[in-house]
């Protein structure tokens, strides 16, 4: 399932996938990247994204919440929604 994301939003979800690609130690990302299936996703790398999300973009998120999220995708996209105006 592809996400849509408003085009207003596209400067927010570029930072999101510049930040997660720095945590990943990827050298680029985009919204099908799944998450689970990154050489260095692990409890800290959790912890550093929802650290992240928090400074960055005001979001919270919870460790359950950020690991049901399938994909990069679907995190910019809750990002979005989440995301204080």
């Amino acid at each position: 399932m592809q996400q849509t994301i408003p085009k207003q939003a596209d400067r927010t979800v570029d930072g999101i996938y510049a930040q997660l690609a720095q945590i990943l130690e990827l050298e680029e990302l985009t919204a099908e990247v799944v998450l689970a299936d990154c050489e260095y996703w692990d409890s800290l790398t959790v912890l550093s994204i929802i650290a992240m999300l928090d400074a960055s973009f005001g979001v919270h998120l919870t460790a359950s919440e950020l690991r049901s999220m399938r994909s990069a995708g679907d995190l910019a996209a809750a990002v979005e929604q989440r995301r204080p105006r």
